[in-house]
């Protein structure tokens, strides 16, 4: 069953409900209620919020889709979308899946060569783009040979472009009934890049169906229920966590900012009862909070039920904090990669909150393991690669064989991710295999440094990275951003690091911003770009 059938079923079962709404906070107090006879031209940053009911949504799909087929865009083609949150990008997203083409979404944070490399290695035909990238666009343009159909979702289209609102107009918005089986191709999504440039993953209609099944299991779904979106939609993480709400016919709100007072107040305005969080915005609620500028009593919140984090470890103290304001809440964390299909693959749980710092179990329909070197699986409580299994798995690094085949063995997935499992086999991860510092011949596992200064109160986030040393062979440097009203200093820091095992004590603090990407992962490339040609601190901090 392909993932497009739920959209249809809600379209018939819910017609007139509310399927999206986009909040955008920095723009007015203008509301606007898309129809079918509201398909005209029009400018999404100057609303403030903005809906769309299950049935306008199944129709919006149903003429992109035809809209594609009108202009020989065929079944296996591949369509890229380069869209900022808003209320289009899922119409447009679930209209390329119905006429049979592979959806390609794109980072909105690509330079215009990322953007370039991207499409021609996906070997995308068509894009779909906005305002914020027409500068991108107009720089690269006359190099995208295999680019024959530009749609732009904005005002004041260039000349180079169609008009999405206009031709829509004239698309029919019956389904094109398009033959679609499991094994069909259904989307290309692109690594993070954290580890390297971006690799393109490829994935079948069932994989998508699967992440849709996964997520309903995982954090029940049911009628009431809406799910707030933050994340960017071009990842697999957001956008499988909104199945949940496709399969249940369920509300959810895309916001476009991730202020704490903002969210505060779309979970208040909109009934929210599921909320996805990051650990950097989860953070930075608690300490608008505790600086008394959000007043919990000011926001209607009695109906939010699940506050679930994911795309890192997550620090048991972050937790214990939120729990200390939000008795009541649900907590869940997911892991998961674009690999496999996002988030899910292992899981925690509501009912094992005692075992927060895990990421759980393998999920539903998953298979995991810990494995050495040569792949065999090693003893609990020893650190070893995890590895997954499952209908969620990628086909391959499209266009990449030697890749493919480092990550894909036997039907396994080798995560890259370092990992081990306690006595009542709930999964830790320990830290990205690329990531581990040997210093002095000793392992260590930057997440563990990370998660023990996070609970420092005057650090408000912190990466952990080796830089490399002529007589240890790599030292741990920490960098460290401070909270806004932190006083402290390095030797403060280094004081409370003295609970450290000596040889996990950071050999340098520096103070800098610490830089992540769009799904909250910690840009570890950038800070060794950045610092690892610079001379290093004569004096050891931890002595």
């Amino acid at each position: 069953m392909p993932i497009m059938d739920f959209l249809a079923q809600n379209a018939r079962l819910h017609p007139d409900e509310t399927a999206l709404v986009e909040i955008n906070p920095e723009k007015g107090h203008k509301t606007e209620k898309w129809t079918e006879f509201s398909l005209v031209e029009t400018d999404p940053d100057k609303a403030y919020r903005r809906e769309i009911s299950w049935q306008d949504f199944d129709c919006r799909a149903n003429r992109f889709a035809n809209l594609l087929l009108a202009h020989g865009v065929k079944k296996g083609d591949k369509v890229a979308i380069l869209l900022m949150n808003c209320l289009e990008w899922l119409p447009i997203y679930f209209g390329i899946l119905r006429m049979g083409a592979l959806a390609v979404p794109l980072n909105y944070r690509y330079t215009a060569e990322e953007i370039k490399y991207c499409l021609e290695l996906s070997e995308a035909s068509v894009l779909v783009f906005g305002p914020e990238f027409v500068e991108r666009i107009d720089s690269i343009r006359d190099d995208l040979s295999n680019i024959r159909l530009q749609f732009y979702v904005g005002t004041k289209c260039p000349d180079y472009a169609m008009s999405y609102y206009k031709f829509i107009l004239y698309c029919s918005s019956r389904n094109p009934n398009i033959s679609l089986a499991d094994d069909d191709f259904a989307a290309i999504y692109f690594s993070s890049g954290t580890t390297g440039f971006p690799k393109a993953i490829l994935h079948k209609h069932r994989s998508l169906m699967h992440a849709a099944m996964v997520e309903q299991a995982h954090h029940g779904q049911k009628r009431g229920d809406c799910f707030l979106c933050i994340p960017p939609l071009y990842h697999t993480g957001a956008k499988m966590h909104w199945f949940g709400s496709l399969v249940s016919g369920t509300p959810a709100v895309l916001l476009r900012g991730v202020k704490p007072k903002w969210i505060m107040e779309a979970v208040s305005n909109e009934n929210v009862t599921i909320v996805w969080l990051l650990v950097p915005w989860a953070q930075d609620i608690l300490d608008a909070i505790e600086r008394g500028e959000i007043k919990l009593k000011d926001y209607r919140l009695d109906q939010w039920r699940l506050m679930h984090i994911g795309a890192q470890p997550v620090p048991p103290s972050l937790i214990k904090r939120w729990k200390q304001y939000f008795p009541h809440h649900q907590y869940d964390t997911n892991y998961g990669l674009s690999e496999s299909i996002g988030p899910g693959c292992v899981h925690l749980g509501v009912e094992n909150i005692h075992k927060v710092g895990a990421i759980g179990k393998p999920g539903y329909g998953w298979q995991a393991r810990i494995v050495d070197s040569k792949g065999s699986d090693v003893k609990r409580g020893e650190v070893g690669e995890l590895i997954v299994k499952g209908p969620g798995v990628m086909t391959c690094y499209y266009r990449d064989e030697e890749a493919t085949k480092d990550v894909l063995k036997d039907g396994w997935l080798y995560t890259g991710d370092m990992a081990m499992e306690d006595e009542d086999g709930f999964i830790y991860l320990v830290d990205r295999k690329k990531d581990v510092i040997i210093t002095g011949g000793e392992n260590i596992y930057p997440v563990q440094i990370e998660d023990f200064l996070r609970s420092c109160e005057w650090v408000k986030d912190v990466a952990v990275i080796g830089r490399a040393h002529k007589r240890l062979g790599e030292i741990v440097s920490a960098i460290i951003e401070l909270k806004e009203d932190a006083d402290c200093t390095e030797a403060d820091i280094a004081e409370f690091c003295n609970a450290l095992p000596r040889y996990k004590r950071p050999y340098e603090i520096i103070f800098d911003k610490v830089p992540r990407n769009p799904t909250g992962k910690i840009e570890k490339p950038k800070l060794r770009e950045k610092y690892g040609a610079l001379e290093l601190v004569a004096q050891q901090i931890a002595k």
